[in-house]
C-alpha cells in the first residue's frame, strides 16, 4: 500500500507533534515485563513462562506415513 502526498504529509505533521512524543515517552515509562521482581529476572516466573509456551507450541504430532513417488526429477 502506497501513501499518497497528503496522508504522507499527515504522518509527518503527527511524527513532530510534541504529544505524540510526551505520549510515546508515557508508554515506555510504564512499559511492563512479566519477568522482572524488583529489576531483576525472576527465575519461577521464567519457568512458568516457557511451561506455558512449550503446551501451546507442542501440537499433536502427526503419524508418520510413507513418501511414496514414483517420477522424482531434481
Amino acid at each position: 500500500m502506497r501513501l499518497n502526498e497528503t496522508e504522507s504529509a499527515e504522518l509527518l505533521a503527527v511524527s513532530r507533534s510534541e504529544s505524540m512524543l510526551n505520549d510515546s515517552r508515557r508508554l515506555a515509562i510504564n512499559r511492563h515485563n512479566p519477568l522482572l521482581v524488583d529489576g531483576q529476572v525472576c527465575p519461577q516466573r521464567v519457568v512458568v513462562f516457557l511451561t506455558q509456551y512449550n503446551e501451546f507450541l507442542n501440537h499433536p504430532v502427526k503419524e508418520l506415513r510413507p513418501f511414496i513417488e514414483n517420477d522424482m526429477k531434481l
